[in-house]
């Protein structure tokens, strides 16, 4: 008798995800349409978890099982599928894919990593706060990218181990993600649904920001000392150490910043930081123009790449995660038309009742990083605003909690291999080019410094402002 393969485990261990929770629904004392939305949910997350690859096609399913049970029709599809969200993301994609093709993020690294000179631990600084800082104009994803292209570049050129490094710009990407709206697509749905604006992250989520990357730093310099002394010797005996680290990029390209590029990345950067202020003057409804200055950016470039427009939309922005997305967002929206979250909210609001605001702060910041954590920020932050919107509305929770999941969904997406998109992302440049292999339980324990020390940050700042 053949062995099961592993592929085939996984495909007996799915069905128990969504039979176990629709079951425990039906014995919390719902209903079976609630049961239902229930299954469907977790059978997408299980589905998402198990077969990656797939997860687009769970989702589908999932709609198609939610229309046909009646707990869907089209116009409540179009309201819970948050379609301003994905407008959002779609124009941002467009705007960063033309910055992309332009090389400015490439330049801009290269030239700041110049800087770096012949220390191991100014290097790692700059590379932590570049990375910081790029994921929070940016997003996470394009941050990413280009700081693991110039990071592994230098391991190989200076022959030190590549996962350390890669290991410390995650870590401050997740947390600089943190500090704008437009740095983690979490940002972008905390901002919608609660009203918050980029000033508003400005003040609540970027000072954190700022004080847990050097935190983490810090706590990084003493984990990793060896390694960091090793990387010292090798960049203390390097000749030019300066210019090749100001060329690790690619060496031989051109240096120059693309004009056309810096006034579109300013100009929309600029937009998002005013947009509060834009429409108070304009007497629009809040948040329209977090969206409008996209849609102006992205309008901007199209009309900057003419021929080569279509060709722009069709390859930089990713239409799979944003259908996928659109998907789950609407399957989430059914657990609150029929009452799920409804009632998860109570269970909460009763308990919360009891407890003070660190306790409740607490709380809901473990359970939404846990989530975060082996599930994935943009799924767990999700789930979790409806049962916000509601436990608010009753009054049981202040408006801190949105700061609280804003922070869970990213700073504790360093715990894990699968915690972010960042870190997916980085772990697929290693593999792909053979350069290393990180296991689940090795990630973990660095892992723990980079979701503990500014989760310290996140929740002593919750309490004093």
């Amino acid at each position: 008798m053949r062995p099961i393969s592993h592929e085939g485990l996984k495909g007996l261990a799915y069905p128990v995800i969504p039979l176990t929770f629709g079951g425990l629904t039906l014995l919390a004392g719902l209903g079976a349409p609630q049961a239902i939305a229930m299954a469907v949910f977790t059978g997408i997350i299980g589905g998402t978890l198990l077969f990656w690859r797939f997860r687009l096609a769970f989702a589908m399913v999932g709609i198609f099982i939610l229309m046909g049970a009646g707990l869907m029709d089209v116009a409540t599809f179009i309201e819970f599928a948050r379609i301003d969200v994905i407008a959002f993301l779609l124009c941002m994609m467009t705007v960063i894919g033309f910055l992309e093709e332009r090389r400015f993020f490439e330049v801009v690294v290269d030239r700041v990593l110049g800087v770096g000179g012949g220390s191991a631990s100014r290097l790692i600084l700059i590379l932590m706060l570049m990375s910081a800082l790029s994921a929070a104009l940016v997003d996470e994803v394009t941050s990413i990218l280009f700081m693991m292209t110039s990071v592994i570049t230098l391991a190989s050129r200076f022959q030190v181990p590549l996962i350390p490094l890669m290991l410390m710009t995650v870590f401050a990407t997740n947390i600089g993600s943190s500090a704008t709206v437009v740095g983690n697509p979490i940002g972008v749905m905390i901002a919608l649904s609660s009203g918050y604006g980029f000033l508003d992250f400005l003040r609540w989520a970027t000072p954190p920001a700022i004080i847990a990357t050097l935190i983490t730093y810090a706590a990084c310099f003493l984990y990793y000392r060896g390694f960091l002394g090793e990387l010292d010797v090798r960049l203390r005996a390097a000749r030019e150490a300066r210019v090749q680290l100001a060329h690790a990029g690619n060496p031989k390209s051109n240096n120059r910043l693309d004009r056309t590029a810096l006034i579109v990345f300013l100009g929309v950067i600029g937009g998002l930081v005013l947009h509060t202020p834009i429409e108070e003057m304009l007497r629009l409804k809040k948040n329209t123009m977090l969206i409008g200055v996209a849609m102006a950016g992205a309008g901007t470039v199209l009309l900057l790449e003419r021929e080569r427009a279509r060709d722009l939309v069709e390859k930089r922005v990713d239409w799979w995660t944003l259908t996928f997305f659109m998907l789950f967002f609407a399957s989430v929206g059914t657990l609150r038309y029929t009452g799920v979250t409804g009632f998860i909210s109570d269970a909460l609001t009763s308990a919360f009742g009891r407890m003070g605001e660190f306790a409740v702060i607490s709380v809901l910041y473990s359970i939404v990083g846990f989530m975060t954590a082996f599930m994935d920020n943009v799924l767990a932050v999700a789930f979790w605003i409806p049962v916000v919107q509601e436990m608010l509305a009753s009054g049981a929770v202040s408006e801190k909690v949105w700061w609280a999941m804003l922070f869970a969904g990213t700073y504790v997406g360093n715990l894990t291999m699968i915690g972010s998109t960042a870190n997916i992302v980085a772990i697929g440049m290693v593999e792909r080019q053979r350069l290393g292999h990180v296991t689940f339980t090795g990630w973990i324990k660095p892992g723990l410094v980079g979701a503990l020390v500014p989760t310290a940050v996140a929740i002593a700042w919750l309490l004093i402002v």
